[in-house]
């Protein structure tokens, strides 16, 4: 028997997607993935809770659904980043700027950036597999910037999950309408992480660790 491939989503249908995981962000961000609900989504979108099951199965998917769409953007521009000639400060900085925008921006503040645990098993390890190989950029560009002395010497991977864990973490305190904009943190993390690492005009070039 021939299998038919179901057809792919329309333009239409993959603008209502876009615009039930943006809601969707925002509710993760003000209740957590716990404390949201199908119901409390479909409202703020103005939907019937049975038509927003169209679109998704259940709330993993919608978690699954932000974590993929999120890591895909943020893989491909890191992918971008590294590709350009500039001195690593510039890119670390370049980055920051995309994970910030990506992440508080275009998803709305998505506590589902740091809830991705309570995946499924089977969706867990293709998200844990994206966050690893995306980790994996940032440690490249840190080496890169120690071996041309723009970085000091530091443990890589410490610094990396320090730098990811507090990008991420920002998803959950930070305010759209609150002290600082989305642009102020951008250069508050930049100035912290990037000049933090800087090396002085006389430290000699080390290898990373």
């Amino acid at each position: 028997m021939v299998q038919i491939d179901p057809q792919p989503p329309s333009p239409k249908a993959k603008d209502k997607r876009a615009e039930i995981l943006r809601r969707a962000a925002v509710v993760f961000r003000e209740k957590g993935f716990h404390g949201a609900g199908m119901r409390e989504i479909a409202a703020g979108l103005g939907m019937a809770p049975g038509a927003l099951y169209y679109y998704f199965d259940n709330k993993e998917a919608l978690l699954y659904a932000c974590q993929d769409i999120s890591l895909t953007r943020l893989l491909s521009s890191g992918r971008e980043i590294l590709k350009q000639k500039e001195p690593a400060d510039v890119l670390l900085r370049a980055l920051i700027h995309a994970h910030l925008d990506l992440t508080l921006d275009e998803l709305g503040g998505s506590a589902a950036h740091v809830e991705f645990h309570a995946l499924p098993e089977e969706k867990l390890r293709e998200i844990v597999a994206k966050r690893d190989e995306y980790e994996g950029l940032i440690r490249t560009l840190i080496r890169r910037g120690i071996r041309a002395g723009t970085f000091r010497s530091i443990d890589v991977k410490l610094t990396t999950l320090a730098l990811l864990g507090a990008l991420n973490w920002s998803v959950v305190w930070f305010n759209p309408e609150g002290r600082w904009s989305s642009a102020d943190l951008v250069r508050g993390f930049a100035d912290v992480f990037v000049d933090g690492l800087r090396a002085s005009p006389h430290t000699p070039k080390e290898e990373s660790r």
